[in-house]
């Protein structure tokens, strides 16, 4: 598991965090986490697919109009010609 260190914190949030971790029965830490992950899940995860990404943001220089997914298939050597 990573490990955050947040320093600067006002006083006053750490107080309310306190407070919240006890109304809730946890731990400041325990409070902690719950909240990031709360927010960190209610992200939704929309990450396009990278070729697909990557035709985004090359669209306007001369490359094929599709550039394949390869998911799943095993990285190959590079070649090129002579």
């Amino acid at each position: 598991m990573a490990q955050l260190v947040v320093r600067d914190l006002d006083n006053d949030v750490k107080d309310r965090l306190r407070r919240l971790a006890e109304k809730n029965g946890r731990s400041m830490e325990a409070e902690v986490r719950a909240i990031l992950r709360q927010a960190a899940l209610s992200q939704p995860h929309t990450a396009e697919p990278l070729g697909t990404r990557i035709a985004k943001r090359f669209r306007t220089a001369a490359l094929p109009q599709e550039i394949l997914e390869l998911r799943g298939q095993r990285a190959r050597a590079a070649t090129f010609e002579k």
